[in-house]
């Protein structure tokens, strides 16, 4: 950590304590989340957190820059706008964000009828992957959320998700996060999302993914606070 990030830390050796002081901090976690499928424009974080105020928000991009996980820099013309992206290091924070998201998922108390972010939603997608139901499938699924859109790839059991480009994708889905949520996790209909080019496709690729079972937690000991 660099002189000029200076605050407490906690005073221990392990990796763990180190990085909760370089991720631990409120929002930067899910900032760095928001980053992983590329570049953002800082409105375009605003929106997909909408529990941030302007100022942490800035103050949280701050720090990682600081940290040498975020960097900043100006998309060339016709754009010509800033944006912010997760360093080489910064992506790294894939697995950890994955990994802890499956886990949490475990949780009794999770609320998956939150809002729920269009990166969120394609990184559950790594996730929750069930290699079984993938099995023999190779495929290639858009989701555009406004203006964006993005890939899923599935082949060999496995998933990789990016940034989409105009065309791609045997498939498109067109539905807010929340939604793709319920048809995904919560055995909503499948009509409740707008679906082009191969829907016989789309139906199968929505239904390789699995929640973990919920943990044992003893009786009142289950609340989110």
């Amino acid at each position: 950590m660099r002189r000029n990030d200076a605050r407490r830390g906690y005073d221990d050796a392990c990796g763990t304590a180190h990085a909760l002081e370089l991720i631990g901090e409120r929002w930067a976690l899910l900032v760095l989340r928001e980053l992983l499928l590329g570049p953002r424009r800082f409105s375009e974080l605003r929106a997909d957190l909408p529990g941030v105020s302007a100022n942490v928000l800035t103050q949280r991009l701050s720090e990682l820059e600081v940290r040498g996980l975020v960097r900043r820099r100006r998309l060339p013309p016709p754009a010509s706008v800033q944006v912010y992206e997760a360093t080489e290091w910064g992506l790294e924070t894939a697995t950890l964000i994955r990994e802890l998201g499956r886990w949490a998922a475990r949780s009794p108390a999770h609320d998956p009828t939150l809002p729920l972010s269009g990166v969120s939603i394609m990184l559950s997608f790594t996730a929750m992957l069930n290699p079984e139901r993938a099995r023999g499938l190779a495929a290639a699924v858009a989701f555009r959320f406004g203006e964006v859109t993005y890939l899923a790839e599935v082949e060999g059991g496995k998933i990789h998700v990016r940034r989409g480009e105009p065309g791609e994708g045997e498939a498109m889905i067109i539905a807010p996060p929340t939604d793709i949520a319920g048809v995904v996790y919560g055995g909503a209909p499948l009509d409740l999302l707008k679906i082009e080019g191969d829907r016989r496709l789309a139906k199968r690729f929505l239904s390789l993914f699995t929640l973990p079972p919920k943990a044992d937690v003893p009786p009142g000991e289950t609340s989110a606070g």
